[in-house]
This record gives structure tokens, C-alpha cells and sequence, in this order.
């Protein structure tokens, strides 16, 4: 068994610690002095003291744990209703983006049809702006060629000279920086054209054609008959050299047949015998039915000349000319103003031949070939 601890009398028990009998045993017998009442009674206002305290601190803690419940209850909605109020707004930005997302879409679209449209749109301006441009092209090209084919065939330089002057007028109305070679070769060409001299070939033509229609009515040498009757007509007609003399109606009929007669003996008389220098005898001896056929020689001959100026065959066209020369001074009247006329235009005939060869145009056409090309 464990010792019993030792009660020391002096020192003071504690509160609410019951005192013992048997530790206050006096020397009368052991019995104690009754004291413990004090004591009891500020052990029971302590113990009152803290119970109040505990029930104070308790009541300000349940009333605190309550002002916190309420906040929490409050905080607590509160968030719910955010909370509520959010997933609203969260709902509604999610429609609004969905809706955002599909007019983005539907703008997307349409701008890329936008944009294909402008490309498409581009592309057919740049092939319409290429088109027409090579049509441009095309067409001075064809009508150069053509042109060179009408001064081929007629001589004339006019033909090239206007086709030039319209395709530069037609390239200024188009105003295409890429053209702008094609005009300036054909100002250089244009003014070469207008350098150069070739035979006038419409001029040429026209001369060999009005010596044509006056053959059958040249003179030839030994028409001395048709001569005297040319003149017998001349002095019976009527005009200023027989304005003096007086009217048939004073003379008598015999009279005016009398000096019918007389004329028309006289006029053969006079023609009996014709005294004349002859250089070529074969004009002489020319039968009247022989005629028809000269003239028509003369006549095959200046139009062999014609066909040889517009096949552009100079030489034999000079060869046929200098042929009908030769016949028109052998067998025609060279007195008479009809064949000297016809000398004169064969003449100048000659001359205006000349055996120049045309310009070419290669620089225009090798500039409109380049353009053609698109470089």
C-alpha cells in the first residue's frame, strides 16, 4: 500500500479540499476546531462566479455563431443568385457567341465570295483590256497588208499612206502604253513613204487609156480623100469665116448649083495630083482595108502596155510603148494635131515609168508582231 501523504497543519488548505477529522487532532483527544465554513463559501462564489462567466462567454458565442450563420446564410444566396445570374449570362454569351460565330462564318463566306468575284472581275477586265488590244493589233496588222497588196497592184503609194495615218489615229484613241513602239515605227514609215517616188501608176494608166479611144481617130498618111472632103465640109459650114458673105436666098438656084459644081471640080483637080515628101513607103502603099488592122495593132499594143505597167513589168511595158511610137510616126499624119497630141502623151508615158521599187514596212509589222506576242 502506498504511504498516506503528510498533512502539513500550518499550511492552508485549498478551496473546496474537505479537511480531514483525523489531520486537525488536537492534543485534547484529536479532535480538530471547527473552521471549514469560510472557506465553503468562497469555494461556492468562485464556482458561481465562473459558472455565470461560462453561461456569459457561451450566450456571446452562440450569439456570434448566429450573426455568422445569418452572413453565411446571406453570402450564401447571395452567391446562388450570382451563381444563377451567371450561368444566365454565361448561357447568353454562349448563344451570342454561337450566333457571332455563324454571322462570322456567313461573312467569311461572302467575302470570299467578294473577293473571288473582284478576282474573277479582274481577271476578265485584264483579258478583255488583252483582247482588245491584240483585235487592235490584228486588225492594223490585216489592213497593212492589204494595203501593200492595193500598192501593189496599183502603183500608188496613197493606199499605204492612208492605212498608216488611220492605224495611228486608231492607236492614239486606244491610248495603250504598250503600243506606243507600234506608233512610233509607224510615224518613222510614214515619213519614208512620204520620201519616196514611184511611178504614178493611176496617172499612167488614165494616159494609155486616152490613147486608146483617140487611135480611131488618128490620121494615117495616105488619107487624102478623107482630107479634102474633111476640108470641103469645113468651108460649107456655117461660122464666123462666112458670116460676110451673102445668103443663098438672094442668088438663083442655078447659081448656087453652079457654085456647088465648080467647087466640088475644083477641090478634084486640085487633088488629082498631091506632091508630098514620103520618108516610109509603106505608108504609101497602106490598103484602106489595112487600116482597121493597124489601128487595132496600135490598140493591142498600147494595152499590152497597160497590162505591163500593172503587172508591174516596166521594161516590157517601155518595149510595147516605144513600138506604138514607132507605128504612130510611120504610118500616121505627123502634121496633124491629133497624132502630135498622141506623140506628146506617149512621150510623157515613157518618162513617168520609172522602175523605183516600193518602201517596205517591215519595222511596223515587226513592231505590231512583238505587241501581238504581249512582250
Amino acid at each position: 500500500m502506498s504511504p498516506e501523504p503528510s498533512i502539513d497543519p500550518s499550511t492552508p488548505a485549498a478551496p473546496g479540499t474537505p479537511v480531514s477529522a483525523a489531520s486537525g487532532a488536537g492534543p485534547a483527544g484529536g479532535v480538530a476546531p471547527v473552521a471549514t465554513p469560510r472557506h465553503t463559501g468562497v469555494g461556492t462564489y468562485l464556482l458561481g462566479a465562473v459558472a455565470i462567466a461560462a453561461l456569459v462567454s457561451s450566450g456571446l458565442l452562440w450569439q456570434k455563431l448566429n450573426t455568422i450563420q445569418e452572413q453565411l446564410a446571406r453570402q450564401s444566396a447571395d452567391a446562388g443568385a450570382q451563381a444563377v445570374e451567371a450561368r444566365t449570362v454565361a448561357r447568353q454569351a454562349e448563344e451570342l457567341v454561337r450566333d457571332t460565330a455563324a454571322r462570322l462564318s456567313v461573312t467569311e463566306a461572302r467575302v470570299g465570295e467578294v473577293a473571288l468575284q473582284r478576282s474573277q472581275l479582274e481577271e476578265l477586265m485584264q483579258s478583255l483590256s488583252r483582247s482588245r488590244d491584240e483585235n487592235l493589233v490584228v486588225d492594223i496588222e490585216s489592213a497593212i497588208r492589204l494595203a501593200q497588196q492595193q500598192a501593189q497592184l496599183t502603183g500608188s503609194l496613197e493606199p499605204l499612206v492612208a492605212t498608216l495615218k488611220s492605224a495611228n489615229q486608231r492607236i492614239e484613241r486606244a491610248a495603250q502604253p504598250r503600243l506606243a513602239p507600234v506608233q512610233r515605227a509607224i510615224g518613222r514609215d510614214l515619213d519614208r513613204l512620204t520620201r519616196a517616188t514611184v511611178t504614178d501608176t493611176a496617172g499612167l494608166l488614165v494616159r494609155l487609156d486616152d490613147l486608146v479611144r483617140q487611135v480611131d481617130e488618128l490620121p494615117v498618111q495616105n488619107a487624102v480623100a478623107q482630107a479634102a472632103a474633111t476640108r470641103r465640109l469645113a468651108a460649107a459650114a456655117p461660122g464666123p469665116a462666112n458670116a460676110g458673105a451673102a445668103p443663098q436666098g438672094d442668088q438663083a438656084w442655078w447659081q448656087t448649083t453652079l457654085r456647088r459644081s465648080w467647087e466640088v471640080v475644083r477641090d478634084e483637080a486640085r487633088n488629082l495630083v498631091r506632091v508630098s515628101r514620103i520618108d516610109q513607103p509603106e505608108a504609101i502603099l497602106l490598103a484602106p482595108e489595112q487600116t482597121f488592122f493597124l489601128r487595132e495593132n496600135l490598140k493591142l499594143k498600147l494595152l499590152n502596155a497597160r497590162l505591163g505597167v500593172l503587172a508591174r513589168q516596166f521594161e516590157s511595158a517601155r518595149a510595147d510603148l516605144a513600138a506604138a511610137t514607132a507605128a504612130l510616126n510611120k504610118y500616121f499624119d505627123p502634121a496633124s494635131r491629133r497624132t502630135q497630141a498622141a506623140a506628146a502623151l506617149l512621150q510623157t508615158a515613157q518618162a513617168s515609168m520609172k522602175a523605183a521599187e516600193q518602201p517596205r514596212l517591215d519595222e511596223t509589222l515587226s513592231a505590231l508582231a512583238t505587241a501581238a506576242a504581249g512582250r
